[in-house]
């Protein structure tokens, strides 16, 4: 199961529905992974945090996922998902189409709450919390 970055976010918040997940994640022998686009997002907003303990936090959770590449074919997936969604009227963050190609290629689900985004993305198995 690949991560999303607002899943990350919201556990790493602490948030009740993100921290219920994970214990139920934890009991089960799913492999945990997330993207190198979610660490570019993460990175992005992470200079706002000044806190020198939630930094190690948010590096010790990552350093304990599976990490993803964006590799050719999940690239090529991607902008095939975003050109998709442009041409309907549709658009999602380029980040997101990435993050989708990777799981499309990877065969996997996506761990989400940002359902309403990512639910248009035909062929993606979605999971939320």
């Amino acid at each position: 199961m690949i991560l999303d970055t607002c899943f990350i976010i919201d556990l790493l918040k602490n948030k009740n529905g993100a921290y219920q997940k994970s214990k139920e994640l934890e009991n089960s022998s799913t492999s945990l992974l997330t993207t190198a686009v979610t660490i570019f997002e993460i990175w992005q907003g992470i200079h706002d945090i000044q806190n020198p303990e939630r930094i190690k936090k948010t590096n010790q959770l990552l350093s304990s996922l599976g990490l993803l590449q964006l590799d050719i074919d999940s690239a090529k997936i991607a902008g095939e998902i975003h050109s998709r969604l442009i041409n309907k009227g549709i658009m999602i963050e380029s980040e997101d189409s990435m993050i989708a190609g990777i799981c499309v290629t990877k065969n996997e689900t996506l761990l989400t709450r940002n359902v309403k985004h990512f639910s248009r993305i035909d062929g993606l198995k979605i999971e939320t919390y």
